[in-house]
């Protein structure tokens, strides 16, 4: 039966019962403590619909979950990462994962239902399978910020095990909740309701497995590989994505913000070398430390990254966009350089007013919007043409420094004709 021992089964069942019933969940968790440090966590859930089948109501159980969740978190989170301070990076991971296990389990109940109550039971799936698809921001703050930091160890199999594991959780999540959405405005039969079932235990059931990945190898890992100036870093970051149902509690490292690219080789290799024994063993294997230098003799530091006076040429040479930078004191400073330009540019205009450099019909127009620029009075101005039977897009922007400071006005102007004409989709490499 799942796996799990009939002992067992009638174990948790009456403890559930007893918290249904209005025990305290402390003395449960204190009394039978080391038999629920042994329940699996997709346990739970089945367990949880042996009482449905024993007459407690599904309302019941959901409005529980939350009891549920924290009776068995020690099922869950691993005990070296309890004395995670809250706020921390790692704490807000395993804050939204406790949220997902909450809705999986809710998920798991409703779909016992499909089949019994199918109006309200479809409304209740979509909706849980609705908010469960939001963990995608929890996922991706792990892609783009933690990721990172494990690959520059040279632990990438660990990144790429779990970023497919995700990519599979979502296209469940997805599968189910468009399933759900097509029954909800449509007449289905027994065996649409019963082939959703199917799909919503299979998701809820991944959820709750991803969670165990991530609160039982992923993050002891973390734990015990990043430095505070590392998580120093990743909380700058976090907000980027957005969080799952969670609104974190501040937190400050002492320590300077380190962001991969500035790791030392030779730390690197030490942190790798700390990692407890069980850890190792897990993430066996080959590791080749990436020892990359991203910044070289010569490069421009820009806000978000590094580049050589050529490279950042030839990327302005790359773009589908005519660019001009007009500088604070009205003068043409620089123009992107393409062999084929919608307007022809000429280094003969370098450091021309911009005002001459419009014809005098239109100069009340381009005075008017640097005006309003200065002035803080508009964030963009937008024109359209058609030239030369294609149409052209030109905007206008005000450049800023960190301080608000106008610096000058950036004019981009881009053939969106082919743009226009886009329909539908297009994923797949001709």
């Amino acid at each position: 039966m799942n796996g799990i021992s009939h002992q067992k089964i009638s174990l948790i069942k009456n403890l559930l019962k007893k918290i249904h019933e209005g025990a305290d969940p402390e003395k449960i968790k204190e009394e039978f403590g080391e038999v629920l440090r042994e329940v699996k966590p997709w346990e739970i859930a089945f367990i949880e619909q042996e009482l449905v089948k024993d007459g407690v109501s599904v309302l019941e159980i959901a409005r529980l979950c939350d009891v549920h969740v924290d009776l068995f978190r020690e099922s869950l989170v691993s005990r070296e990462l309890r004395e995670v301070p809250d706020g921390h990076p790692l704490s807000v991971l395993i804050e939204e994962d406790m949220e997902a296990v909450k809705l999986a389990e809710q998920l798991s109940l409703h779909s016992v239902e499909l089949t019994e109550k199918p109006e309200s039971a479809l409304e209740n799936v979509a909706n849980l399978l609705a908010e469960l698809l939001e963990w995608k921001r929890h996922f991706m703050r792990e892609q783009l910020l933690i990721f990172p930091y494990i690959e520059r160890r040279g632990l990438t199999a660990v990144s790429r095990v779990l970023w497919s594991k995700q990519d599979e959780v979502i296209k469940k999540l997805k599968a189910a909740y468009r399933l759900a959405e097509k029954l909800k405005s449509n007449d289905y039969s027994r065996d649409e309701l019963a082939k959703l079932s199917a799909q919503v235990r299979d998701a809820a059931k991944s959820v709750i497995d991803m969670v165990f990945r991530e609160t039982r190898i992923l993050y002891p890992t973390l734990k015990a590989l990043l430095s505070n100036g590392e998580w120093a870093a990743i909380k700058e970051e976090e907000a980027v994505t957005g969080y799952f149902k969670v609104k974190p509690k501040a937190w400050r490292s002492d320590s300077q913000p380190v962001y991969p690219y500035e790791l030392e080789f030779e730390n690197v290799k030490e942190s790798i070398a700390k990692l407890p024994g069980p850890l190792k063993a897990k993430l066996s294997g080959k590791v080749e430390v990436d020892d990359h230098a991203l910044t070289r003799q010569g490069d421009i530091a820009l806000e978000n990254g590094f580049v050589s006076p050529e490279e950042l040429n030839a990327v302005f040479k790359a773009l589908p966009l005519d660019i001009s930078f007009i500088d604070a004191e009205d003068r043409l400073r620089f123009y992107s350089a393409k062999s084929e330009r919608i307007f022809p540019r000429t280094k003969t205009v370098l450091g021309r007013p911009v005002y001459l450099c419009h014809p005098p019909r239109s100069v009340h127009l381009v005075r008017r919007i640097i005006e309003d620029f200065k002035a803080g009075g508009r964030s963009s101005v937008d024109f359209w043409i058609n030239f030369g039977g294609r149409l052209i897009y030109i905007r206008y922007f005000p450049v800023r420094g960190a301080d608000g400071k106008y610096l000058g006005t950036l004019e981009v102007v881009q053939d969106v004709t082919n743009i226009r004409e886009l329909k539908g989709e297009k994923r797949l490499l001709d």
